[in-house]
């Protein structure tokens, strides 16, 4: 990582309930941006026309919110930026632009695998650099929930590994465990809205150095596109992904580090390929087959056993410090 992310000292009171409740809510927002981004590319967009979309116009909807209600937030010191400049490539603009990238090369379950390794980089992480020794029931948990992922995602169908989006969907793992050791770094100093707000728009800016506004064929978004039973228009569509599965899903995401150690968070969160799954069968038309239903048992019970031994891995600056 490109900064310092041994946790600072807190100055709030974390609550553990709170904080799984939040995380829960950002793998709901964050699961229903392949429900609403799918029809839109289906509609003619690319993956990167999505994704600029979605990042440019959440910055400018957090921008001008927190400008308004909140302009202290958007305050940054000379210290401050290394961090969020880290946060907006990886968190944001990397774990988008990597995973498309995969996902163009190799099968789209075995991308969401990749990026779905996370959680293993961030317990790596925290054992080999902030030197904490996690409990082996953690460690089983987080095995069964990589197994019950490999089972969602059946990524023994079509297997075709090719290097280029083999190491794309890795470098989509790094960003999102990024995400989550950076995010956790940062809301200890500053306040998440804030944090978002920033990230959101320098990934924001290098994304759309990729996927410029103007090669965008905007007349599209007043197409009609495929939504269940229903037919709306590209556009509002897109404004969901924004307002729910972008804006929402990082605010709460980010609050949720504020009660919440990374390694513990980051395996919670793979309850989104679950929901993001029933989402795409119930107005996609994507059902899950037996071996899927069993990968979401046992995804869970992995999930649960992290969760129930997360209070070994605690925040604060004594436990979390590298000798």
């Amino acid at each position: 990582m490109t900064a310092e992310l041994a946790a600072a000292p807190s100055q709030h009171v974390a609550h553990r309930g709170r904080g799984i409740t939040l995380i829960l809510l950002a793998a709901l927002f964050f699961g229903t941006s392949g429900v609403l981004g799918k029809p839109a590319m289906q509609a003619g967009l690319s993956p990167e026309q999505v994704a600029a979309i979605r990042i440019g116009l959440s910055a400018i909807v957090l921008l001008a919110l927190v400008a308004v209600f909140r302009p202290k937030l958007l305050k940054v010191t000379k210290n401050e930026w290394p961090l969020l400049l880290a946060y907006g490539s990886l968190g944001v603009a990397g774990v988008q632009l990597m995973y498309f990238l995969s996902a163009g090369r190799i099968p789209v379950g075995i991308a969401i695998l990749l990026e779905f390794t996370s959680p293993v980089l961030i317990a790596l992480w925290v054992r080999f650099v902030r030197r904490v020794r996690l409990p082996r029931a953690m460690w089983a948990g987080i095995a069964l929930a990589m197994t019950g992922l490999v089972l969602v995602a059946q990524v023994w169908e079509g297997l075709s590994l090719d290097v280029l989006g083999l190491l794309a969907g890795l470098g989509a793992a790094v960003c999102s465990a990024g995400y989550f050791l950076l995010g956790e770094r940062g809301v200890a100093d500053r306040d998440p809205l804030g944090m978002v707000t920033w990230g959101m728009t320098i990934g924001a800016v290098l994304v759309c150095a990729v996927s410029p506004p103007w090669t965008i064929p905007w007349g599209i978004l007043d197409a009609p596109a495929t939504f269940g039973p229903w037919e709306p228009p590209v556009w509002s569509l897109l404004i969901g992904l924004v307002l729910i599965g972008t804006v929402l899903a990082y605010a709460t995401g980010m609050t949720a580090l504020r009660h919440l150690p990374a390694s513990v968070a980051s395996v919670v969160g793979l309850v989104e390929p679950l929901i993001a799954s029933a989402a795409a069968w119930l107005l996609l038309g994507e059902a899950l087959s037996w071996v899927q239903a069993v990968g979401a048992v046992v995804l869970l019970t992995g999930a649960y056993i992290v969760q129930l031994n997360s209070n070994v891995v605690q925040t604060d600056s004594t436990l979390l410090e590298a000798p």
